[in-house]
C-alpha cells in the first residue's frame, strides 16, 4: 500500500512568516485563459520571518509573470512549480510583490479554485481553495483587506459579483467588455475570497439592522427560477434579526448576496458578503420541495449568514480549529431552527443525524477528536465529528454555565477577538473568564476521540427514602489515543414519581448537582438522593445533554411509564425507541433473526399513547413511531453485522406494530387528511409528516387496502412533501407497482435536475437484488453527469450511503462497484471520491465474509497509482 503524504501536527503550529495586509485582484475573465494580476502588499512576521526567502503556495497553478515593487523579476531572482513560488532576497520591510497567472476554469473539474458552472464563473475557496487562483500564503492565519475588480464580457457575464461592497462600475470604451470593482473593509483570510460573474436572474429585498442601517439582499440564480428563492429570502431575513436578538450580532456591510449554483462539493460556503450556495439549499417551492427542503434551506441559510460572526469576523487560527467556526456555527444554526420551529422535534432529528453520521464515525477507523491533533488533508476533516458532534459539545457548555453564562461568554469572545484568528483555547478562556468556571477537564471533549459510554443503575431504599444512583463513564480506545481520562460530562435527569411528575429531594451528595444537571466527572459516581418519598423511575440524559451511550437497566414497565408520562419530550421518544430496539436485538447482542412476528406489548401501548395524544405536536408523533433504522440497529449490534438479517428482523418488527396498532393506523391516516392548501410552516408540515408516516407503517402490513391509499396519496398529491413520501414507502416495499410510480415521477420532473435527485436517490436506495444492475444503467442516464456532485451523492452517495443490504450484498458486487466508481471519479473530482469512500468505514464491524470482500476493495482502491491526496488518505486511515 502507498504511503500518505506528510502529516501536518497541531504541535507544530509556527506563526506565517510573513504578513498579507492587501490584496488587489483584477480578473480579466474568459472560459479557457482567464487572466489573474494579483498585487500583494507583504511584510515580514518579525518573530517568525526568515529574511530574503517568500514561499507562497501553489495548486496546478501556472505562473505568467512575477513583480517585486514594480520591477519585472528575472527567472533567476525566483523559482516556481505549480504548488510552490519561491523569491529569493525580498525586502527586510514592507513590499509589493506582483503576481500574473493564467486560469482555465472550463478545465477545472476538481470545483475549487475558479471554475465554470452552468456558463456562470465562480469560485470555491475553502479549505485551500485559493491557491488554484494565484500563489499566496494559503492558511486562515493570514489576515488581509481585499479589493477585486473583474473585467467581463457583457454578454457573457453581464453579472459581476465579489466580496464585500460595489465600487465603481461601468463600460470598458471601444470593447464588448464591462468591469466591476468590489471592497471588503474587513480583513480575512483568503479561504473567503470570493468572485461569481456570469448570466443570471435575481430577487431582491432589504432588511434594517438594530441600529437602523439599511443592507441591500440579493439572491441570484439560473434565469426562470427566481420564484423559488423566495423562501430563501424570508429565511435570510428572520436569521438577520434572530442573530441580532439571541448573541447581538449586527450584519456589518452596505450589501448581503447569495448565489445558488448547480455545481459545487459542499453545501454552501460563507464568504464574507458573497455567500455561494449548492442550489439545493436555496431553490424551494410545493411542487418540487419537501418540508425537509424547506427545514434544510432554512437552516443552511441560516448556517451560513450566522458564520458572518463565527468564522468570518472571528476566524480560525489553524485549520485544526475549524470546528471552532463549524462546530459553534452549527449549534447557532439549530437553535434558530429550534426557535423557527419546533425544539422537542428538532432535538431528536438533530441527535437523529448525530447517531446516524457521526457515532460510526467515532467507532471506526476515521475516528478523530473534535479538534484533530493531525491531519494529511484538511478537506477530509469536514466531518460530522467536527460539525455536529462540535455543536454537542458547545450545547453542553450551554448546559453548564447556563444560558446567562453562555451569553456573557459570547460577549466576551466577540469582543476579545472580533478580527482575529483564534483557537478553541481563546474559546473556552472567554468563558471561564465571564464566569469563573473551571473548564480544564471539559476541554477535554475537544482533545478525545470516541464517543463515551455511560452505565447508569440506580436503587431506591424505601425506608431511608434514599435512592442511589451509580454511574460509570469511559471512553473507548480510538486510533492513536489508546487510554482515555473521564470529561465533566453534564446529565440534565429527573426523578419520576408514581403520578408522572418529577419527584423532589432534599439533599443530594456524591456529585454536583445544579437544579436539574448533575456533573459526572469522575469514572465513577454514586449520587445520593436523599427525601426521595417514593421509588422513582429515572429520567437521565434529558434532551440528550451530552453526546454519549447510555445504558441502564430499566424495565419494559418502566419505559412505557416513561414514554407516557416524562416531562421530556426527548426522553419520551427515546424510551420508545429503546423499546423498539429490545425487539430487534437480543440480551446478547445479536439480531432477533428468529422470533416471529411479535412484539411486546409496552412497545404497542407506548405507540398506541403517543398516537392518541392529541396535546403532542404531529411531528413529534412522527418521529416516535419511526422505528430504528437498520443502521441504528447495526451501530447497536457493533460486530459479526448481517445487514440482511438486521433487514428482514426490521421488517418484521414493523408488520408486528401495524398489527399490533390495526385500525387505529387506518383511522388516524383519515383524520389528518385535507390538510388545504400548502403552507411550508412547521404545523402543517408536522401533520404531513405524521400522515406520511402512518401510511408507511400501514404499507408495511402489506394489505391491499394500505397499498391502493398508498397509490391514491401518491397519484393525488398537491405538493411534494406527499408525492414523495408515497413513493418513497412504494419504492421500499418491494411492490408491483414500485417502477410504474418511480417511472411517473421521473416523467413529471424530466427537466427538473434537483427533483430528479429525489428520483435518483430512491433509485438508489430500492432494497432489491436487481437494485445494482439498475444503478449501472443509470450512471449512462441523460439525468446522470459525474461532474455534478449533486447527481453523485443522489445515486451513488445514496447507494452506498442507505442502502444498507445491498451495499454490503454477501458477494462483495457493491464494494466492487463503489471501488470502480470511486477511482473514476477520483480524476476528476478527488473530494467527492474521498467522501464517497466514507462509506466503507464501518468495514471492520461485518460479518466474516462481508468484511473480507469490503477489505479487498479498499485494497485494491489503495493500490491504485496516481490517487489523489484526499483519496488515498482516507483509504490508508480506513485500512489501518
Amino acid at each position: 500500500m502507498k504511503t500518505a503524504t506528510a502529516p501536518i501536527r497541531l504541535r507544530d503550529y509556527r506563526a506565517p512568516a510573513f504578513t498579507i495586509d492587501t490584496v488587489l485582484l483584477d480578473f480579466k475573465l474568459d472560459p479557457v485563459a482567464t487572466h489573474l494580476t494579483a498585487t500583494l502588499s507583504i511584510r515580514p512576521n518579525s518573530a517568525e520571518a526568515v529574511l530574503g526567502r517568500l514561499e507562497l503556495v501553489g495548486d496546478e497553478t501556472v505562473l505568467k509573470s512575477v513583480s517585486l515593487d514594480g520591477a519585472l523579476l528575472a527567472p533567476g531572482r525566483y523559482h516556481a512549480t505549480p504548488s510552490l513560488l519561491v523569491i529569493e532576497d525580498v525586502p527586510d520591510t514592507v513590499f509589493t510583490l506582483t503576481i500574473e497567472t493564467i486560469i482555465d476554469p472550463s478545465a477545472n473539474t476538481k470545483l475549487m479554485g475558479l471554475y465554470r458552472t452552468s456558463g456562470n464563473y465562480c469560485t470555491q475557496c475553502e479549505a485551500e481553495g485559493f491557491r488554484r487562483i494565484t500563489y499566496f500564503l494559503d492558511r486562515p492565519d493570514v489576515l488581509a483587506v481585499y479589493t477585486t475588480r473583474i473585467e467581463a464580457r457583457k454578454s457573457e457575464a453581464p453579472i459581476l459579483l465579489a466580496n464585500g461592497n460595489p465600487g465603481e462600475s461601468g463600460d470598458i470604451p471601444g470593447t464588448d467588455r464591462h468591469f466591476a470593482v468590489w471592497h471588503d473593509p474587513f480583513p480575512k483570510p483568503s479561504y473567503l475570497f470570493a468572485m461569481v460573474a456570469g448570466d443570471l436572474g435575481v430577487i431582491t429585498d432589504s432588511f434594517t439592522t438594530m441600529s437602523g442601517r439599511e443592507v441591500e439582499l440579493r439572491i441570484y440564480c439560473e434565469h426562470g427560477k427566481e420564484g423559488r428563492c423566495t423562501y430563501a429570502m424570508d429565511a435570510l431575513k428572520r436569521s438577520m434579526r434572530w442573530d441580532e436578538t439571541a448573541f447581538g450580532r449586527e450584519y456589518d456591510l452596505d450589501i448581503f448576496i447569495i448565489v445558488a449554483v448547480s455545481d459545487f462539493n459542499m453545501g454552501a460556503m460563507e464568504n464574507k458578503g458573497l455567500n455561494v450556495f449548492n442550489d439545493k439549499y436555496v431553490l424551494a417551492d410545493p411542487d418540487t420541495a419537501t418540508d425537509a427542503d424547506y427545514a434544510n434551506v432554512e437552516g443552511v441559510i441560516a448556517h451560513e449568514y450566522f458564520h458572518n460572526w463565527t468564522g468570518n469576523r472571528i476566524t480560525c487560527r489553524d485549520w485544526f480549529q475549524l470546528c471552532l467556526k463549524e462546530g459553534l456555527t452549527v449549534f447557532r444554526d439549530q437553535e434558530f431552527s429550534s426557535d423557527m420551529r419546533s425544539r422537542p422535534v428538532k432535538r431528536i432529528a438533530d441527535v437523529r443525524t448525530l447517531q446516524a453520521r457521526q457515532f460510526p464515525e467515532d467507532g471506526g477507523p476515521l475516528a478523530h477528536p473534535v479538534r484533530p491533533e493531525i491531519y494529511h488533508e484538511i478537506s477530509n476533516f469536514y466531518t460530522p465529528t467536527v460539525y455536529e458532534k462540535g455543536a454537542e459539545v458547545v450545547r453542553m457548555l450551554k448546559t453548564i454555565l447556563g444560558p446567562d453564562g453562555f451569553r456573557a461568554g459570547m460577549d466576551l469572545y466577540f469582543d476579545r477577538h472580533d478580527g482575529d484568528a483564534a483557537t478553541i483555547e481563546d474559546f473556552l478562556a472567554a468563558f471561564a473568564d465571564a464566569t469563573g468556571a473551571d473548564l480544564e477537564q471539559f476541554a477535554l471533549w475537544y482533545a478525545q476521540a470516541g464517543t463515551p459510554q455511560i452505565v447508569a443503575k440506580g436503587q431506591y431504599d424505601a425506608n431511608a427514602r434514599v435512592y442511589k444512583l451509580t454511574l460509570a463513564q469511559s471512553v473507548p480506545s480510538t486510533p492513536g489515543q489508546l487510554v482515555k481520562k473521564p470529561m465533566h460530562t453534564p446529565i440534565r435527569f429527573g426523578l419520576i414519581g408514581p403520578n408522572g411528575a418529577d419527584i423532589a429531594f432534599d439533599e443530594v451528595s456524591g456529585a454536583r448537582v445544579e437544579g436539574d444537571v448533575l456533573h459526572l466527572t469522575e469514572a465513577s459516581q454514586t449520587v445520593v438522593f436523599g427525601g426521595v418519598g417514593a421509588r422513582p423511575v429515572p429520567s437521565l440524559l434529558r434532551g440528550f445533554s451530552a453526546p454519549v451511550r447510555l445504558a441502564i437497566d430499566i424495565s419494559a414497565e418502566d419505559l412505557l411509564f416513561q414514554a407516557r408520562t416524562d416531562s421530556d419530550p426527548f426522553n419520551r421518544w427515546q424510551a420508545v425507541q429503546t423499546l423498539a430496539m429490545r425487539n430487534l436485538v437480543t440480551g446478547s447482542g445479536d439480531v432477533a433473526a428468529g422470533r416471529s412476528p411479535t412484539v411486546e406489548p409496552a412497545l404497542v401501548a407506548a405507540l398506541e399513547g403517543i398516537l392518541s395524544d392529541e396535546t403532542l405536536e404531529p411531528a413529534f408523533r412522527a418521529q416516535t413511531l419511526q422505528m430504528p433504522s437498520e443502521a441504528d440497529v447495526a451501530r447497536e449490534i457493533g460486530h459479526d453485522v448481517d445487514p440482511d438479517a438486521i433487514a428482514a428482523a426490521r421488517k418484521r418488527l414493523r408488520l408486528a406494530v401495524c398489527e399490533g396498532l390495526g385500525n387505529t393506523l387506518f383511522v388516524r391516516y383519515g383524520l389528518l387528511s385535507g390538510g388545504g392548501q400548502f403552507t411550508p410552516d412547521a404545523r402543517s408540515a408536522g401533520r404531513r409528516a405524521l400522515r406520511n408516516t402512518l401510511l408507511d407503517l400501514m404499507v408495511a402490513g402489506g394489505s391491499r387496502a394500505a397499498i391502493t391509499a398508498a397509490l391514491d396519496h401518491f397519484e393525488t398529491a398537491d405538493n411534494m412533501t406527499d408525492r414523495l413520501g408515497a413513493l418513497s414507502t412504494l419504492a421500499h416495499a418491494a411492490l408491483p407497482e414500485r417502477q410504474r410510480a418511480l417511472d411517473a415521477f421521473h416523467d413529471r420532473y424530466r427537466d427538473d435536475p434537483l427533483v430528479l435527485d429525489k428520483w435518483l436517490t430512491l433509485e438508489a436506495s430500492v432494497p432489491a437484488d436487481e437494485t445494482l444492475d439498475r444503478i449501472k444503467l443509470l450512471l449512462h442516464h441523460p439525468s446522470f453527469a459525474i461532474g455534478n456532485p449533486n447527481r453523485v451523492r443522489a445515486l451513488v452517495g445514496s447507494f452506498a450511503g442507505a442502502n444498507q443490504t445491498q451495499f454490503n450484498r454477501p458477494d462483495g458486487a457493491g464494494y466492487d462497484f463503489l471501488a470502480d466508481f470511486v477511482l473514476d471519479l477520483d480524476r476528476r473530482n478527488p473530494q467527492t471520491a474521498a467522501r464517497l469512500l466514507v462509506s466503507f468505514r464501518s468495514w471492520r464491524a461485518l460479518e466474516a465474509g462481508r468484511r473480507a470482500r469490503a477489505e479487498n476493495a479498499l485494497k485494491r482502491i489503495a493500490a491504485r497509482d496516481g490517487l489523489s491526496p484526499d483519496t488515498l488518505d482516507i483509504v490508508t486511515r480506513t485500512l489501518a
